[in-house]
């Protein structure tokens, strides 16, 4: 996401608690956090898919997702 993009939502952010947004600006920003949100989540599956723990014994296991329950 570019940091003009970042500043944007900070922008609403801000005029959201002095003098309240738009039905456009909320949109705008429901929009953006939602790409913000999806943009952090991919980085941080990213940088989990690249780690690895190292055991005891000095062997690297690599960092398994959690199964979800049924």
């Amino acid at each position: 996401m570019e940091k003009k993009d970042i500043e944007r939502i900070n922008e609403l952010a801000r005029k959201a608690k002095t003098t309240g947004l738009s039905l456009e600006e909320e949109e705008e920003r429901k929009a953006l956090r939602a790409r913000y949100l999806q943009e952090f989540r991919a980085s941080m599956k990213a940088m989990l898919d690249n780690t690895y723990i190292m055991t005891p014994d000095g062997e690297k296991k690599k960092l398994e997702q959690k199964k979800k329950p049924n």
